[in-house]
């Protein structure tokens, strides 16, 4: 079992305990053969309430680790002590300052950009969508269902939502292999020089796409961007780009994450593959608690004054995490958090808290319950492959980086 190392001094600002200061292997970012949610993320609840971790962001750098779901939602409800701007680093990574919208975007100008927003991504829109999600699933399977086996990410993870978001945005099917090398490159290296230039190669992509628009909308979601309004203005071109930049990110990565954990997770649990056969109605309560147990995602705020919290003082410029993975296995929130209760109704933070909740969450738990839905509706009892050791890559979003999948 692999376990955070203490940090030299001289990693110390002035205004962090020493004793406090930590690399953790949750966010080494490289390829692991044990599962961090039974290993790392317990051994995290072992220690202290808060940490300083010198390896939690990309490149390296430092911020605080909260690993309490209460302190969580103490931080995502404080707008006043704790900005978002910036907190990816995607635009000071060019030397720009562009936002990320709605992500990186407080108050008050985020209640505008929501209200904006929030009517294209509500339920009864995305529902609208499920027979969409269905066929495309169906589709999917058919491609292995009689050969007894499947590898789960390429054959199926990846390209089921990735699909879904593409038509939405408009963007070519073909281009799926380019777009995931650069999601890749934004989201799972260390390489400070990999991702800038994914950064770069990104965003010149979408202002193509969006000046194409421009001069020939489409029926496609970007189009309609161009006519939406802020605070009683048009969105600027720079807004329009933020915005599509946060769909790129938020859309290609992390409900194939998802999908890969969750399967993963059915895949060694025969009992709940056979509870959710025998109950499907089960389905919708079985994806918050893998949301739970299985949450891939650690995101940030930024320290905007000088603040007492969780126990540690905290100053301007600091990291603090959203570390989702890490509080949803919090044993002073939930019941033995390593147990996997499809009736618990579970009260989570994988999808964000507060006035930032997570803009695609209606559409994430259609794509996972859909899934579950209709894998389990056309093939029989699965497992992993016999002999199998399953990779994981840990890092600021968990993920499973093979999942091959046997039902012969």
């Amino acid at each position: 079992m692999a376990t955070a190392l203490p940090m030299p001094d001289s990693f110390v600002p002035s205004h962090v305990p020493p004793e406090l200061v930590m690399e953790s292997p949750l966010y080494a970012r490289q390829t692991i053969y044990e599962n961090p949610y039974e290993t790392i993320i317990p051994g995290i609840h072992q220690g202290p309430r808060i940490t300083y971790v010198t390896n939690i962001f990309p490149g390296k750098r430092p911020g605080w680790l909260l690993r309490r779901a209460e302190d969580l939602r103490t931080l995502l409800g404080d707008t006043e002590n704790f900005t978002k701007r910036g907190m990816g680093r995607w635009a000071q990574a060019l030397g720009e300052d562009w936002m990320v919208i709605p992500t990186e975007a407080d108050p008050p100008i985020h209640a505008f950009y929501r209200q904006a927003l929030n009517p294209s991504f509500a339920p009864q829109k995305m529902m609208a969508m499920r027979e969409q999600m269905r066929e495309r699933a169906r589709m999917l399977i058919s491609r292995f269902k009689d050969k007894g086996a499947c590898n789960f990410l390429e054959d199926f993870a990846v390209g089921y939502p990735v699909n879904i978001v593409l038509d939405f945005l408009g963007l070519p099917q073909d281009r799926m292999e380019q777009f995931l090398e650069w999601e890749h490159d934004l989201l799972h290296t260390d390489d400070v020089a990999v991702r800038t230039s994914a950064i770069r190669n990104v965003k010149n992509y979408l202002l193509g796409e969006i000046e194409s628009r421009r001069q020939s909308p489409r029926d496609d979601y970007i189009s309609r961007i161009l006519a939406f309004e802020v605070d009683g203005r048009p969105w600027s071109h720079e807004e329009v780009f933020g915005h599509c930049f946060n769909l790129y990110l938020g859309g290609l990565d992390t409900v194939t994450s998802h999908l890969g954990l969750a399967f993963y997770h059915l895949a060694t649990h025969p009992e709940h593959q056979r509870e959710l056969r025998e109950k499907p109605s089960l389905g919708v309560l079985a994806v918050e608690e893998m949301l739970r147990a299985y949450a891939p995602v650690t995101s940030f705020r930024i320290v905007a004054k000088p603040i007492e919290f969780a126990g540690v003082q905290m100053m301007p410029g600091d990291y603090v995490s959203v570390a989702t993975s890490v509080t949803g296995r919090d044993p002073e929130e939930y019941d033995a958090p390593g147990e996997i209760r499809f009736d618990r109704r579970p009260s989570i933070l994988s999808l964000g808290g507060g006035i930032h909740k997570c803009l695609g969450m209606h559409l994430a738990r259609l794509e996972l319950q859909t899934a579950i839905e209709i894998f389990l509706a056309e093939i029989p009892e699965f497992r992993i492959k016999d002999g199998f050791s399953v990779p994981f890559h840990v890092g600021n979003i968990l993920h499973v980086e093979q999942l091959p999948l046997a039902w012969t």
